[in-house]
């Protein structure tokens, strides 16, 4: 395949598989076919771009295979008359190639917002209204998404399944639900993008670190729901949250592709325009009550962004934050963080001991960056051979090629300490 039909369907992807499934699922009311059809529009592009050339408008294109391969499938399986009339009729006009994207009836300028409060109904767990999402809205395997939540993808896959037929057997209606109920959804949206922007700020598979659209989407969507929720102080701490991390970005790898710690990021390489903007609203929420998930962990990027070097981080006021957190948010994860900071502030021992105890509680087993962390204090404590022995286990742990390569690297060290 042409590196040119290459790129133009990766950007393809990322700009229209949402709003292609969202326009499917709108008119068919059946997930599965959307999201089937949807992959067959992706799978011909692949196969006629490389001969034909990019389309003019390949959103578009794409989106009319997909919605020719529904009438296909739906006449297939010998519908009733009246209901393939009105499904053909929907479908025929839901798509015109010189139409902007235009607000719905529920005023919403990206039908993907719609698709996203739909996953996020309350009658699903969290869980699922998230999984349901990042698969439909993101066009995430099941692969990736399984590896967000540290669950197996056999597990994952029947979550899925499950939300699917949830939606359609408590007939959930596909829109914004009215202003009074917007807050119900909240929590599930902002999770959604958390989660979103963290599978593409740390990638779960595949050689690169970062995978730059999956950051890209979250922003836009984040930016796209605080212009649609003013007054939601925590939607307005996750945007701060995503640009703090998202300004970092040229910093986190070097030439080759290797990454690059905190510690060491070169930090004229942030985005000063991103911490700019983060640090605005990151102060017009707070300024708005008492803090949530978002806005701490806000504030501790905060810390980061806005230190000149790593040796001027307050590392105190970094785990005072976590402390802070962890009343709102006790999860292993943020003990981990918790324990960095307690590490930096008094010191590898104190944090060793934490980091201990979640590996004792076996939440973490298998989580990479514990093991990697412990590692670090390990050596810090000038234990070079437990040092060693923790980096293997986090190497057997790691999905990412990037971070094999910068915990092989480590190991090389250990071993020559």
């Amino acid at each position: 395949m042409s590196e040119d039909a290459t790129a133009a369907i990766a950007e393809a992807f990322t700009a229209e598989w949402g709003r292609i499934v969202a326009t499917l699922i709108g008119q068919t009311g059946d997930w599965d076919l959307a999201e089937d059809c949807a992959q067959q529009a992706f799978a011909e592009a692949v196969r006629r771009w490389p001969r034909d050339g990019v389309p003019l408008r390949p959103g578009a294109w794409l989106t009319t295979v997909a919605r020719n391969r529904a009438i296909d499938r739906l006449r297939h399986e010998k519908m009733k008359g009246e209901r393939l009339r009105e499904v053909t009729r929907l479908l025929a006009d839901g798509v015109e190639e010189d139409d902007p994207l235009c607000a719905g009836e529920d005023g919403i300028e990206d039908e993907r917002l719609r698709l996203m409060f739909t996953c996020c109904h309350p009658a699903l767990s969290l869980e699922a209204r998230v999984a349901l999402t990042l698969r439909t809205l993101a066009g995430l395997s099941t692969t990736e998404i399984a590896r967000a939540f540290l669950v197996s993808e056999a597990t994952m896959a029947k979550r899925l399944v499950r939300a699917k037929h949830k939606i359609v057997n408590a007939r959930i209606p596909y829109r914004v639900p009215p202003a009074h109920l917007l807050p119900q959804r909240t929590s599930g949206v902002l999770a959604v993008l958390y989660l979103l922007f963290n599978a593409g700020y740390t990638a779960s598979a595949g050689p690169e670190l970062i995978r730059a659209d999956l950051c890209a989407e979250a922003i836009r969507l984040a930016r796209a729901l605080n212009l649609l929720m003013p007054e939601e102080s925590e939607g307005s701490g996750l945007l701060a949250l995503m640009l703090f991390q998202h300004s970092r970005r040229l910093a986190r790898v070097d030439r080759n592709g290797d990454l690059v710690t905190l510690e060491d990021q070169d930090r004229s390489l942030w985005d000063r325009r991103e911490v700019s903007e983060a640090n605005a609203l990151l102060h017009a929420a707070l300024s708005a009550g008492a803090a949530g998930p978002y806005q701490l962990q806000a504030a501790i990027a905060a810390c980061h962004a806005n230190a000149e070097d790593a040796a001027a981080t307050s590392w105190s006021q970094v785990a005072g934050l976590y402390e802070r957190l962890l009343e709102v948010m006790p999860q292993p994860l943020v003990r981990l963080n918790h324990a960095v900071a307690i590490s930096m502030a008094e010191g590898p021992a104190e944090g060793l001991m934490l980091v201990d105890q979640i590996l004792a509680s076996g939440e973490l087993r298998d989580y990479h960056l514990l093991h990697a962390t412990r590692a670090n204090l390990l050596s810090r404590l000038e234990r070079p051979l437990d040092a060693a022995e923790a980096l293997r286990v986090a190497l057997n742990c790691s999905p990412s090629a990037a971070e094999r390569r910068h915990l092989n690297k480590r190991l090389a060290e250990a071993r020559g300490s």
